[in-house]
């Protein structure tokens, strides 16, 4: 599938189930996001592509982590969980994790020397 039909399909699922499943109007969701009452129609459709603003926008509103606007990827499954274990964690949580791993690459690294 095409990617953008993809994240259009998400921003549907997101729309249409969001507040419980009481879902939003397409128009609710760009005044909510101050877009023109017809781009949330478009993204939908795949006939405009959200710009990364957007994304991280419709992020935000709907609190998903903006990968989930695309198709997974074949992740090995250890790195998968660490991704789902690490959603919703805090900017400098992130940023923590993201040198712990580094660390722990620069000492595998250097056990293999």
């Amino acid at each position: 599938m095409e990617v953008s039909k993809y994240v259009g399909e998400r921003i549907k699922e997101f729309r249409t189930s969001y507040n419980g499943g009481k879902g939003l109007s397409q128009e609710d969701l760009a005044s909510k996001l101050g877009v023109a009452a017809n781009t949330v129609s478009r993204w939908e459709k795949a006939v405009y592509k959200p710009k990364l603003k957007d994304l991280d926008d419709l992020a935000k509103f709907f609190s998903k982590p903006i990968s989930s606007f695309f198709p997974e990827e074949n992740t090995p499954a250890p790195l998968a969980g660490l991704m789902r274990a690490a959603q919703g964690l805090h900017k400098d949580d992130i940023e923590a994790l993201t040198q712990f791993a580094q660390i722990k690459n620069a000492q595998s690294q250097l056990r293999k020397k």
